[in-house]
């Protein structure tokens, strides 16, 4: 006589799963595995215990996933947190000066504002040039420590003549004995707006330099 199958309705009902045709895709969560685990131990024959090694790994594989996705969803929400928390910073500084790393500087009725980083101590030396590359002014630092030092241009020429407003060419160098070194330069401008990146960092529209990362911003005025 031919043992009748099971229907899979059955076999689902006896774990206390939902019927597999009402449902073409069933995720099966912690409790479902010890379900499994617990009939497949009823069921086993006592003279062939079957092995349960593996089972218990993936149960085991099972809470270490689960556990890495909420530790994923808990990191998810901070990063979403953090950012609305930056927004809020850069926002607040539309209207502000701010100083980044730039090779060009500002020029307003009241002057040139910016800074070098110096790598190492020694003279340090700024040079101003207009838009078609020509030297308009030197400025001498004297000799600084390593860090950054602040410089202030009041826009007149090596004759005093007061040249026009705009953007000009800024370079620095440290000279430390024999050795010329190329140095960081930093410009002041107003920050005139705030947007998302295409990579979903937050980026500063600055009036007259154009656009830079939130993190190149160094100091606010």
């Amino acid at each position: 006589m031919t043992t009748p199958v099971s229907s899979n309705d059955s076999i689902y009902s006896a774990l206390g799963l939902g019927s597999s045709t009402t449902s073409t895709k069933q995720s099966l969560g912690q409790d479902d595995f010890l379900k499994l685990m617990t009939v497949q131990i009823q069921n086993q024959d006592p003279m062939k215990p079957m092995e349960n090694t593996e089972f218990f790994s993936q149960i085991a594989q099972f809470s270490t996933v689960s556990g890495i996705d909420k530790l994923q969803g808990s990191f998810s929400d901070l990063a979403t947190q953090l950012s609305s928390s930056q927004s809020l910073q850069a926002a607040a500084l539309i209207g502000h000066d701010v100083l980044v790393p730039s090779s060009v500087g500002v020029l307003y009725d009241t002057g040139m504002g910016g800074a070098v980083d110096v790598p190492s101590s020694g003279d340090v030396r700024l040079e101003v040039r207009d838009g078609s590359g020509v030297l308009v002014r030197t400025l001498d630092l004297g000799t600084q420590p390593a860090g950054q030092v602040a410089f202030r241009w009041d826009g007149t020429d090596s004759d005093g003549d007061a040249l026009s407003q705009g953007l000009y060419k800024i370079s620095a160098t440290v000279q430390s004995g024999s050795a010329s070194t190329a140095a960081t330069t930093y410009a002041l401008d107003q920050v005139g707006s705030v947007s998302i990146g295409s990579s979903g960092g937050l980026n500063i529209e600055m009036v007259n330099l154009g656009e830079v990362a939130f993190s190149d911003v160094t100091r606010i005025q």
